[in-house]
């Protein structure tokens, strides 16, 4: 009898675990229209997503102490560089950070594009992320298109994002 008791309680903990670990990554994960934010970005300007309808937005979420994130920092730069006239903007909104770091990695990048902390991480809540780096493609409408979990390591993999939110 003990070792049904044990087998018993084992499958009712692994059910237990598998529907909160469901939870966790299905319930929480932003979808649909995305959330709104706004940030005051390292340079001092104020920045709110709702301004930004109409464009196609990539929001990166990331940290200097990320050490995937470094490896995505120039292809994301490189494809806003390439991409700011033609109604994509990227956005990048730094998680648990400190300052003068994100700063350091703002420099050793040289990442042009708009970033600025997200305080008290409430954007990362609003969209349930796992981890960084995360990217959400959001298109005109609003709507999140496509979102990468991880770094995304390649052009091809990202004009293939910025396609499906391109205006």
């Amino acid at each position: 009898w003990q070792a049904l008791i044990v087998a018993t309680l084992a499958i009712f903990l692994g059910f237990l675990a598998w529907g909160l670990w469901r939870t966790n990554v299905d319930g929480n994960r932003a979808a649909g229209i995305a959330p709104d934010f706004a940030i005051t970005t390292f340079d001092g300007t104020q920045l709110a997503l709702a301004d930004l309808r109409g464009q196609g937005v990539v929001v990166n979420f990331w940290a200097s102490w990320c050490d995937p994130c470094r490896d995505e920092a120039t292809i994301l730069e490189e494809a806003w560089r390439r991409e700011q006239g033609n109604g994509i903007v990227f956005v990048g909104l730094d998680y648990m950070d400190q300052e003068p770091a994100a700063l350091a990695f703002l420099q050793e990048y040289d990442v042009t594009y708009p970033s600025g902390p997200d305080m008290g991480s409430a954007a990362a809540r609003r969209y349930g992320i796992l981890g960084v780096p995360e990217t959400f493609f959001i298109d005109a409408e609003g709507r999140i298109a496509a979102q990468a979990t991880g770094p995304i390591t390649d052009a091809a993999t990202l004009n293939a994002y910025l396609e499906a939110i391109r205006p």
